[in-house]
């Protein structure tokens, strides 16, 4: 085993014994519960008694946690209520059986089973019976940690599941999101699938600023939103701007296919170490009325709190101009664009909008844009650095190569010019050499240009 596995695995069985001791100290504070209940002997007058462990000289993200948000006995218990059936998924059971070894009903507890899942699945009822056991006064008091300003809600840690129509509103699941269920449990965070509850892939790239080929305009725009995503959290909250400037940052990029809005946007997120994902719109935008508003809201509060940077790629069918209303269609399209407007605006993170023209953008998104970059087609200097970038340093050029020819004659983007230099290359590999002809270069440039129903 590699020191660096070794290390790894270290770290889990250290991040193993951590949990597990928490858990330990939620049983007993159960137990302690259990005994008040039922009227039976007791090490502790209160649950809150029970001496919550120190884990001195453990490190942990679910103990990071802890520590940031200085969490109370109640948010602490909480936390651990709604964690524990993702490890240990009898342990309800296990407790329940010990203080009612005869079985029976047992409601004050709360508490539901799944639908595949066949263990006792915590409620909001079973985190105010073991901090409040039947004290009203106290379990009025602490349905305020279940409140949209507490931090549970405001971070998407956890929340409780809206019930079935009629029952109270405590007999719903205490769910915690999942992310926090993998960084509590594993150490890290999946990174969400790509699906119709979440439209959007995450995008990298291998490539460099120095491998950007663009006006040195733009790139000074592209320099200042990558200020931002380094400095606009210091901006806001140490300088206190956060009273005169709206949170979150949003950026339109637009100019043709293939000049470089999708890497501008990869690289961003590449040297400020922010993931960024790319919104598939086709699965965004619903002929259903609703559906549409509530992909959006899906995919944005999935996003909330992670300073992900969201590229929406050929934004136009989104965030085009809004119409006129003329029937039922035209009104509930409005309503989508005004809803997306309402949920960029509030996001805390950078929103890139990428299209290819300008004008097919919406005024009232236009005048909420911080910044506007123009991606060009590439000039003759700029397409010369691209064909000289674009090809490995293993080729080498037959005489009748001339790159600053191929420049100054064919007007081709970016993505154009590495289309015709993997052909051209596939094409060396296939005659078993290392050279790049003439002929290599010009069958690629008309295939890219025939792709688009020209003629050289």
């Amino acid at each position: 085993m590699s020191p660096k596995v070794a290390l790894a695995a270290l770290g889990q069985q250290t991040h193993a014994r951590v949990l597990l001791a928490d858990i330990d100290y939620l049983a007993r504070v159960m137990q302690v519960r259990f005994a008040l209940h039922f009227g039976q002997e007791s090490s502790f007058i209160r649950p809150e008694d029970v001496p919550r462990p120190t884990h001195k000289g453990s490190q942990s993200p679910y103990l990071a946690f802890l520590k940031e948000h200085d969490l109370s006995y109640e948010e602490h218990t909480i936390l651990l209520i709604a964690l524990v059936p993702h490890i240990q998924p009898d342990f309800f059971d296990r407790i329940i059986s010990v203080a009612m070894p005869q079985g029976g009903e047992f409601p004050q507890i709360g508490g539901v089973r799944g639908q595949r899942f066949r263990g006792f699945l915590p409620t909001g009822e079973t985190a105010l019976f073991v901090l409040a056991g039947g004290d009203l006064d106290r379990r009025f008091a602490l349905q305020q940690l279940f409140s949209e300003d507490h931090l549970f809600a405001r971070r998407q840690v956890l929340h409780i599941e809206h019930p079935h129509a009629g029952e109270p509103s405590l007999s719903g699941k205490l769910i915690m999101d999942p992310e926090f269920v993998d960084r509590f449990t594993l150490g890290h965070v999946s990174c969400p699938r790509f699906s119709m509850e979440f439209p959007a892939q995450r995008i990298s790239t291998e490539m460099t600023w120095d491998e950007l080929v663009l006006p040195e305009k733009t790139l000074q725009q592209i320099n200042e939103l990558h200020a931002w995503v380094q400095h606009g959290d210091t901006l806001l909250r140490e300088w206190g701007m956060q009273r005169k400037l709206k949170r979150g940052y949003r950026a339109l990029f637009h100019g043709p296919p293939g000049t470089g809005k999708t890497l501008a946007g990869s690289l961003l997120g590449k040297t400020t170490g922010r993931d960024v994902y790319r919104i598939d719109l086709s699965m965004v935008v619903s002929k259903f009325i609703g559906q549409t508003e509530k992909n959006l809201a899906n995919l944005f509060d999935k996003a909330e709190n992670k300073e992900w940077i969201l590229f929406f790629d050929e934004a136009d069918a989104l965030f085009g101009k809004r119409t006129n209303v003329r029937d039922a269609h035209d009104k509930y399209a409005n309503q989508e664009v005004a809803y997306l407007l309402q949920r960029v605006e509030i996001y805390d993170g950078l929103v890139i909008l990428a299209s290819n023209f300008k004008s097919n953008i919406d005024e009232a998104f236009m005048r909420r844009f911080q910044a506007a970059i123009h991606f060009p087609p590439p000039r003759i200097a700029e397409r010369l650095q691209l064909w000289r970038l674009g090809f490995p340093d293993a080729v080498t050029f037959s005489e009748d190569v001339h790159l600053e020819e191929i420049a100054r004659k064919y007007e081709l983007t970016g993505s154009h010019i590495m289309n015709v230099v993997q052909y051209s290359c596939l094409r060396a590999l296939d005659r078993g050499n290392h050279t790049i002809e003439s002929i290599d270069i010009e069958t690629g440039i008309q295939r890219e240009i025939g792709k688009e129903g020209k003629v050289l």
